[in-house]
């Protein structure tokens, strides 16, 4: 059962952030071994690294703030990296990770689970 009135714990955000940002990488260099057919794969594990890099330097101690932060990058236009295969899937794929975390950030459940992005 979910227990609502669970504190939030930045320590236990920052290390999933941590955690998936080491994941995300390894899993763009295997995308990149198995080339062409897992271009989306790469752009996936690319834009998931992205959002975890992006969301370091925010204030994890904080909720409302962390949330804020995720609702600035939700509204930018454009999310700029190199050495992706297409841009448009990139930033579909950032869109999709934000939301994600966005949805475990209001509900506060899921940043204990380090083995598998959600």
């Amino acid at each position: 059962m979910k227990d609502p009135a669970k504190p939030w714990d930045g320590a236990l955000v920052r290390n999933w952030l941590e955690r998936r940002f080491e994941a995300a990488r390894l899993d763009q260099a295997t995308a990149d071994k198995r080339g062409y057919s897992a271009q989306d794969d790469y752009d996936k594990a690319a834009a998931e690294e992205w959002v975890c890099r992006a969301l370091k330097t925010a204030n994890a101690d904080d909720q409302a703030a962390f949330a804020a932060r995720i609702k600035e990058l939700l509204v930018q236009d454009e999310y700029r990296v190199t050495g992706i295969y297409d841009d448009r899937r990139f930033e579909r794929h950032v869109r999709a990770s934000l939301r994600n975390v966005a949805k475990m950030t209001k509900a506060n459940e899921g940043f204990g689970n380090t083995l598998h992005y959600q």
